[in-house]
């Protein structure tokens, strides 16, 4: 069993590479991958390893084990073409997760069509709030209070429920406040300390980003 998930990001653009930062910073193994030399150099010292490479190559792709890695986010720029082709080999190469940036509406069309997993709009979606979404499927959504500061939402997973909010002490051990739970179409504010949380619960979790990615490797991660 893999201790930690392995990401491709294809495309080191401003959006691909703060997919870069925000995955290494949380622990992840990640391959860096860019057709431009300076870019790939950028990422040497930030990324596991920083490729340079023609992803719209069937045969480049296999020989960087493409297929082996969790979760592949294809960020390439301007190039449609390439980002289509690209998410295609992919596909065919049986990658298990394909996360793709989208130009625009029409592009987002053609690339469900194809099958990617999931189609993010960078001027819509931070490149950090996407990081967390893929690397743990319980985060439902993140928003940057400031820079160091953001509010999470969590589902309760097989780990937490069952188990009172004294009981977890996610602040002692954490830093965090729950400042509410949606438990179906409720939402309880300052929910009660001895409460027992229930499997699909949604914590409203707000703190440091440097706590909530501890949280999340602790207790998130899958």
């Amino acid at each position: 069993m893999k201790l930690k998930k392995e990401f491709a990001v294809i495309g080191l653009g401003r959006f691909g590479g703060s997919i870069v930062r925000s995955l290494t910073e949380q622990g992840m193994e990640v391959m860096a991958i860019d057709m431009n030399e300076d870019r790939v150099n950028e990422f040497a010292t930030t990324a596991t390893q920083a490729v340079i490479a023609d992803t719209t190559d069937e045969n480049v792709l296999k020989s960087l084990g493409i297929r082996n890695f969790d979760h592949v986010i294809v960020a390439i720029g301007d190039n449609i073409q390439s980002s289509i082709l690209t998410t295609i080999i992919l596909k065919e190469l049986g990658v298990e997760h394909i996360t793709v940036k989208a130009q625009n509406d029409y592009h987002e069309k053609v690339l469900r069509k194809i099958g990617a997993d999931h189609v993010v709009h960078p001027e819509r979606d931070m490149g950090r709030r996407i990081a967390h979404y893929i690397v743990s499927t319980n985060v439902l959504d993140y928003l940057e209070l400031s820079e160091e500061y953001s509010i999470v939402e969590v589902m309760v997973n097989d780990i937490l429920a069952g188990y009172t909010l004294v009981e977890l002490d996610i602040r002692a051990k954490y830093g965090l406040n729950i400042v509410a739970i949606k438990r179906g179409k409720e939402i309880i504010v300052s929910p009660l300390a001895n409460d027992p949380l229930q499997l699909n619960d949604i914590l409203i979790i707000i703190g440091a980003d440097t706590d909530i990615n501890r949280f999340e490797k602790k207790v998130l991660v899958e």
